[in-house]
């Protein structure tokens, strides 16, 4: 199987066509997706392909699309909604976590809601504080739904794919920095050919090492991929863990790693109290501490919204500098 080169938006745009190609029960709505491709051109001709009844603009009403998308997942459907901006996901929390999440156990598995929710936040891009939050791990407690972080092409592509497929709701979180910034490694790379599914709940090995283990999520992962090449430099081998999904959270491939290297550095987007590297922390400390010969370090937003300024949000965030200066203090 040969592979091509596509972006990040090229390979989610791909998936989503090839879906809806398959299955006529794909259909895809949410604010600005039809006539003008979406903000972002992540459902680029769709309109033109399948036609207003398959592809929709709506109003812009979060806790709407939200609830349309379950209305329309119950009758027999497969929507694929977007939510424009993550920070606009909290107007639809409960339609999401009350009630998407549980239907299928509260009907004792006689119902089932097989709608995908697209969303981005665009940390990265000077947006500013109500334009780039990043609180994932808030759906962690919401049993039920499934939540994907695709941070390369290729996995962008199957993980759309295979959460199109599944029969429970999924939260979909691209990184909006993927969609334009060519200095990502996550912005353009090679896309399988022909059928690609990424089965949800499996992480991957995004570069073998020996020394350290570096996990990452979304938008860190290329950070922490440019940051093993150039400890590589320097005769640290680092393996790069891309968690790719957080609900089901693959903690097995976290724990092998770890055992491989004995040493723990978590890369996350998410504010430090209560985020995803917490829920990591915790689980290694509890399965793998006897595998630890230092002390995990976890790399996290500080607790402060987000700088609009440019270079105060470069500061602000997770970068292949931290994570390389934290991977030294630990090996030091």
């Amino acid at each position: 199987m040969g592979e091509r080169l596509l972006t990040y938006v090229e390979a989610i745009n791909e998936g989503i066509r090839e879906e809806m190609r398959r299955d006529e029960r794909v259909i895809v709505f949410g604010e600005e997706v039809a006539a003008a491709g979406g903000v972002y051109k992540v459902t680029r001709e769709l309109l033109r392909e399948f036609g207003p009844r398959r592809v929709m603009d709506t109003p812009i009403s979060e806790i709407a699309i939200v609830g349309a998308a379950i209305g329309a997942a119950l009758m027999g459907l497969r929507p694929v909604v977007e939510i424009m901006f993550f920070d606009f996901l909290g107007i639809a929390f409960d339609q999401l976590v009350t009630h998407a999440s549980k239907l299928r156990f509260m009907s004792g598995g006689q119902v089932k809601v097989p709608m995908v929710v697209r969303t981005q936040y665009s940390l990265g891009r000077s947006y500013g504080s109500q334009h780039t939050q990043f609180f994932a791990s808030a759906f962690l407690q919401a049993p039920g739904l499934k939540v994907v972080l695709p941070a390369t092409p290729a996995d962008a592509k199957g993980l759309i794919k295979s959460s199109i497929r599944d029969d429970n709701p999924v939260l979909f979180i691209e990184a909006g920095a993927l969609y334009v910034d060519r200095s990502y490694m996550g912005y353009r790379g090679p896309v399988p050919e022909g059928e690609h599914l990424v089965p949800l709940g499996k992480a991957d090995v995004k570069r073998r090492g020996s020394d350290v283990t570096v996990v990452a999520v979304s938008r860190t992962v290329s950070e922490a991929l440019v940051a093993a090449e150039r400890l590589g430099a320097e005769g640290i081998s680092c393996e790069v863990v891309d968690v790719r999904t957080i609900q089901p959270m693959d903690y097995r491939t976290i724990l092998e790693s770890v055992r491989r290297t004995n040493r723990l550095v978590i890369a996350d987007d998410s504010v430090k109290t209560g985020g995803i590297s917490a829920e990591i922390a915790a689980h290694v400390a509890e399965e793998g501490f006897e595998y630890l010969e230092a002390p995990i370090i976890r790399l996290n937003s500080p607790p402060m919204p987000t700088p609009q300024s440019p270079a105060l949000e470069k500061r602000y965030m997770v970068t292949s500098d931290k994570i390389v200066g934290a991977v030294r203090a630990l090996l030091a």
